[in-house]
This record gives C-alpha cells, sequence and structure tokens, in this order.
C-alpha cells in the first residue's frame, strides 16, 4: 500500500512540474527566433531607462533574441553599432498567474554562457500578448511614485 501511495504521490508530482495546456503551448509558440522591434512606454516623455540591467532602450531596439524552450535558455543580441555589441545569454520561465484567464508572467534571468548567474537577480515581466508572429512584454516600475509601463514589442523573425 505504502508503494502505490508513494507511486500516486510522485505520478502527480511529476504531472503538476510539467506546467499548464496554456504554459506549454505558449513555450511552443515563444520557440526560435525574434526581434524587438520598438520599445515604448504608457507615458510621453523622455525617459532615461536601462533595460534588464544591460543598456538603453535604443541599443535594444532591433535586437535579435532566439528562446530553446526545451531548456528555457536563451540569448539576445545587440546589434546596434553605437552601443556594446554582443550576444548575452539568459534563462526564461513562463508562469501562469490565473487559470481562468490565461494570464502570465515572463521571468528571465541573464547568465553566463554556462547559465550561472553571477547576481542570481531576474526580471519578472507580464506576457501580455503571444502569437505565432508578435509577442509583448510589460514591466511596470514606478516614476516619481506613480506607476510606469515599459511595453517591449517583438515580431518573429
Amino acid at each position: 500500500m505504502k508503494k502505490l501511495l508513494l507511486l500516486l504521490f510522485t505520478a502527480t508530482f511529476l504531472w503538476s512540474c510539467g506546467g499548464t495546456k496554456v504554459v506549454r503551448q505558449s513555450k511552443k509558440t515563444i520557440k526560435g527566433e525574434w526581434v524587438l522591434s520598438s520599445v515604448d512606454y504608457s507615458k510621453s516623455g523622455t525617459y532615461n531607462v536601462t533595460l534588464l540591467g544591460d543598456t538603453s532602450k535604443e541599443c535594444f531596439e532591433q535586437s535579435t533574441w532566439q528562446f530553446i524552450p526545451n531548456n528555457n535558455t536563451g540569448i539576445y543580441s545587440i546589434t546596434n553599432g553605437s552601443c556594446a555589441t554582443g550576444d548575452r545569454n539568459f534563462i526564461f520561465t513562463i508562469q501562469e498567474t490565473d487559470e481562468t484567464t490565461g494570464l502570465y508572467h515572463f521571468l528571465l534571468k541573464p547568465t553566463d554562457a554556462k547559465g550561472k548567474s553571477e547576481t542570481n537577480q531576474g526580471f519578472r515581466m507580464k506576457l501580455s500578448q503571444l502569437s505565432d508572429i508578435s509577442m509583448q512584454w510589460q514591466q511596470t516600475v514606478s516614476v516619481d511614485g506613480e506607476p510606469f509601463t515599459i511595453n517591449m514589442n517583438f515580431s518573429k523573425i
């Protein structure tokens, strides 16, 4: 009887780790190469924003991104010649926040090429839109005590 209960518990645990249908479908959709076509803000004005603890909006625009969902890793490449160009590695997780609405978060943690993080810090964004051809991340921060949303708009290559 104990063996049967242990087997049932293990099977249930492994099944629950597999993620929901929405998350599995999202991973299939996100797989591949994307370009960060534009970054815009919820409020007009000129802002000095450093995205993902890395570089400016201008450097991120037109960067290319590759997502490998079977091991939750990826690489983005800054290609703007007036910026510090090159590849940056990351790991990511898609986390469903509300099963009834299908809302989910995107968690991204910068790493080195071996998947190790120097700071063990990551970034949580709302994955507000995802289709076969486009994706949008939203990160809400505080500016002068008020909510301020950064929209990162991607197109599939």
